[in-house]
């Protein structure tokens, strides 16, 4: 897998069929690697679907969020940067 790399700033992962199954695709699977490899987590939001993670390498804030709330499970993950002062807002931290 690979880390995230200086200039990406979102990851939007998508679900596939793959023979009646439902599969997150390869950007699903990197995030997944990420979040559990690589970031570290700082914070939940209070509905606990939203988390915030720190990149240890340069310190750059990502946002884990699910936006299609329609699907099952939220649908398939997004990380997205954030910044400093959206993450101190949202989460109530100095990140």
């Amino acid at each position: 897998m690979n880390d995230l790399e200086p200039g990406e700033s979102v990851l939007i992962g998508q679900w596939l069929v793959d023979g009646g199954r439902v599969i997150g695709d390869e950007t699903c699977e990197r995030i997944d690697w990420l979040i559990h490899s690589r970031l570290e987590r700082l914070a939940r939001d209070s509905s606990g679907w939203e988390t915030l993670y720190r990149d240890p390498r340069d310190g750059r804030l990502w946002e884990l969020t699910y936006p299609q709330s329609h699907m099952h499970g939220g649908g398939p993950p997004d990380l997205r940067l954030i910044s400093s002062d959206a993450a101190t807002s949202k989460y109530g931290i100095a990140a």
